[in-house]
């Protein structure tokens, strides 16, 4: 409600080639957490342009956008966001509910990431009957069941201890060998260095673009 506006992002300019794998990274208040919302779709850039996929954002009406969300873009977050009424298949399913997809052919699809997550035998329970890193492993399935070319993860680690990090980057390091572009929220230099490049930012800025040699 105060006078003083503040700009979290000031004019960065920077493209996202299909199949990449790139950290964004920065101390608190850097943009980071703003522009993930941009590039997710979440958030309206107030000037300038956002492209997905052929697609200019700011031309999109609220249902365009939710349409093109689904279908382009898979999200994973720190706090897994399942909802806790529903087992675990039902969770993953979700996304479907807003695409013109085939139930059946989504269940398919729901039992095989299920398999591949290491899930098949805990899809009827809960949330709260499972590990942070099994639900962070639904909430990676939900994610893929569209099977949206751009995965867009905030601190999908953050709150895992370090073995399940190193199982949830492997999945993310094998995924994006299989073709998805993955853009990874991080403050963990750890974390980042499984990407091939780091986008650092600083102030709303783009401070440096860093190659990983890997």
């Amino acid at each position: 409600m105060g006078t003083n506006e503040v700009h979290a992002l000031k004019g960065i300019n920077v493209s996202f080639g299909a199949g990449e794998y790139w950290a964004i990274m920065g101390s608190s208040g850097s943009g980071k957490s703003t522009l993930l919302n941009i590039l997710g779709g979440v958030d309206r850039p107030t000037s300038g342009e956002y492209v997905v996929n052929g697609h200019e954002i700011s031309t999109l009406d609220d249902d365009e956008l939710s349409e093109m969300r689904g279908r382009e873009i898979g999200f994973i977050f720190q706090s897994f966001n399942l909802i806790p009424q529903l087992n675990m298949l039902e969770n993953i399913l979700v996304p479907v509910f807003y695409q013109d997809n085939p139930r059946r052919d989504a269940n398919e699809r729901a039992y095989m990431l299920a398999e591949r997550l290491g899930l098949a035998e805990r899809l009827d329970h809960r949330p709260t009957e499972l590990s942070g890193g099994q639900q962070q492993r639904v909430a990676i399935a939900r994610s893929l069941i569209n099977d949206p070319p751009l995965l867009l993860a905030d601190e999908a680690t953050g709150n895992l201890d370090s073995t399940t990090t190193d199982e949830i980057l492997k999945l993310f390091d094998e995924l994006h060998s299989e073709g998805k572009t993955i853009l990874l929220v991080t403050h963990e230099k750890e974390v980042g260095e499984h990407a091939e490049r780091i986008l650092h930012l600083k102030d709303g800025l783009i401070e440096g673009i860093e190659e990983n040699r890997r």
